[in-house]
């Protein structure tokens, strides 16, 4: 289980354009890594447009965004097309990073188990360490939430 003050555990994914990112890339630099259960759902599509409007103001408090979720590059590449996202979608597949960062949990829903992306976030600061973890994101508040945290 992480804790704050941790190092964040290292990852190189691809975006929705093919790029690969790499946490120690962002050294330097406050990110925000947010984990999200599926492209072009509700509550997802949610919260990414409402990162996306605030994008502006995330950017002059210099705080970087990364989504992330087990979705394709070519699923998040028509997600971040359709809204119009101004930041980076990464594709992990494998679930490796979101099993890193303890994400990938057993979830309940209309009384089926399977296991799925829980949706939560981490503020990682300027020298790769976590700052601050959101669990039990609400997707419709957590980009203000972010944003009064900075």
């Amino acid at each position: 289980m992480l804790k704050i003050k941790n190092k964040a555990p290292s990852f190189k994914l691809p975006d929705q354009d093919g790029n690969i990112h790499n946490l120690k890339d962002y050294l330097g630099k406050k990110v925000l890594l947010y984990f999200y259960p599926k492209d072009d759902t509700p509550g997802c599509t949610t919260e990414a447009c409402n990162f996306r409007d605030g994008y502006k103001d995330f950017k002059k408090l210099g705080l970087v965004i990364l989504g992330v979720s087990a979705d394709s590059v070519k699923s998040h590449k028509k997600f971040a097309e359709k809204f119009k996202l101004p930041f980076p979608l990464l594709s992990d597949e494998d679930k490796s990073v979101c099993e890193k960062y303890g994400v990938w949990q057993k979830k309940k829903f209309m009384g089926r188990e399977y296991m799925g992306i829980v949706r939560s976030s981490f503020l990682i600061d300027e020298e790769g360490k976590i700052e601050k973890i959101y669990e039990e994101v609400k997707a419709g508040d957590h980009a203000e939430e972010v944003k009064s945290d900075l």
